[in-house]
């Protein structure tokens, strides 16, 4: 018999039938996950038809390459998202593993079957026009203002997390020499250099306007609210929020934006691996090194604004 008068999905269907009713009364699945599994196997058998590859003897090269498909968005599809690559590769292993304890099946061809590992997102970072738009969000000389314009530049000089920040202490900040301490994940210190424009704004907050905000309190923490409170992390939150949606920057921004940006621009200006490392608190080298290619791709995009035959097309042959 060929491929061609062969029909591997209309025999998947009798299969998958069966496995749907093995799932709904004997494991009490969810309608929900049945559809998605029905649907997955759909899809399968879909794939096997164009191949004509039965599903009693498919290989694990085959669902492999079926696995691959998704992933990639052939035949008119968008790429599979990786926790639906997860889910689909789950139904895969549970539909053949139904095969075999029906006697269907000897070997298990999901055996070495794994999703492909997502490609790791590259954190956002804003160019160096864009981070002296925000910093220069803070306007006037109230004590919030002040307060917003220490803490901004202070996360962006510093590469300081979110929790750093507002757990930074008086006593953790030397002005004179230009350092703080942080306290990193696990309790783990660091001490950070301050930049000069950092320590400016710094000390006019403490001097002016920390003392208008905590009035007569006990308060160790560095950046206070209103009320003289130590600030939180929905506080902070609400204060990147604000500048950067008056920046025009919302949609990019986030508290740990500040940290990747500092990161960013500091290999771009020539700061090395390890340096930057000891810097962020990073345990694994392997976290650090995200940043060269977000360096990298920063390059690309200096480089093809501002070359001026960048773009020039080629001379024909």
């Amino acid at each position: 018999m060929t491929a061609t008068e062969f029909a591997p999905a209309h025999h998947l269907t009798e299969l998958t039938l069966d496995f749907l009713a093995y799932l709904e009364f004997e494991r009490g699945l969810s309608r929900n996950t049945l559809e998605a599994y029905r649907s997955d196997l759909q899809q399968l058998g879909e794939f096997l038809d164009r191949r004509g590859v039965d599903p009693l003897a498919v290989g694990g090269a085959d669902l492999a390459a079926f696995v691959s498909e998704l992933a990639e968005g052939t035949e008119g599809r968008h790429p599979a998202a990786p926790a639906t690559l997860q889910r689909k590769v789950a139904c895969l292993r549970s539909f053949y593993r139904h095969l075999r304890r029906e006697q269907l099946l000897e070997g298990d061809p999901t055996k070495e079957l794994r999703p492909p590992r997502p490609r790791a997102r590259l954190p956002k970072v804003l160019s160096r026009d864009e981070i002296n738009r925000l910093l220069a969000q803070p306007r006037g000389t109230g004590p919030a203002a002040m307060r917003d314009r220490a803490l901004l530049e202070t996360m962006y000089a510093c590469g300081l997390r979110a929790s750093e920040a507002i757990a930074l202490k008086l006593s953790e900040l030397d002005l004179e020499t230009g350092v703080l301490l942080a306290r990193g994940k696990g309790s783990k210190e660091r001490i950070v250099p301050i930049g000069t424009k950092a320590r400016s704004t710094l000390t006019t907050y403490l001097r002016t306007a920390r003392p208008h905000l905590v009035g007569l309190r006990d308060q160790p923490y560095v950046f206070v609210n209103l009320r003289g409170a130590a600030l939180s992390r929905q506080g902070l939150y609400k204060i990147v929020q604000r500048h950067a949606r008056t920046a025009g920057l919302e949609a990019r921004m986030s508290p740990h934006t500040l940290r990747h940006t500092f990161a960013t621009h500091l290999l771009a200006g020539g700061c090395d691996l390890r340096s930057l490392q000891e810097m962020l608190g990073h345990a694994d080298i392997a976290t650090t090194q995200i940043y060269t290619h977000l360096s990298a791709e920063r390059l690309r995009d200096v480089y093809f604004d501002a070359h001026p035959r960048a773009h020039l097309e080629p001379p024909a042959a």
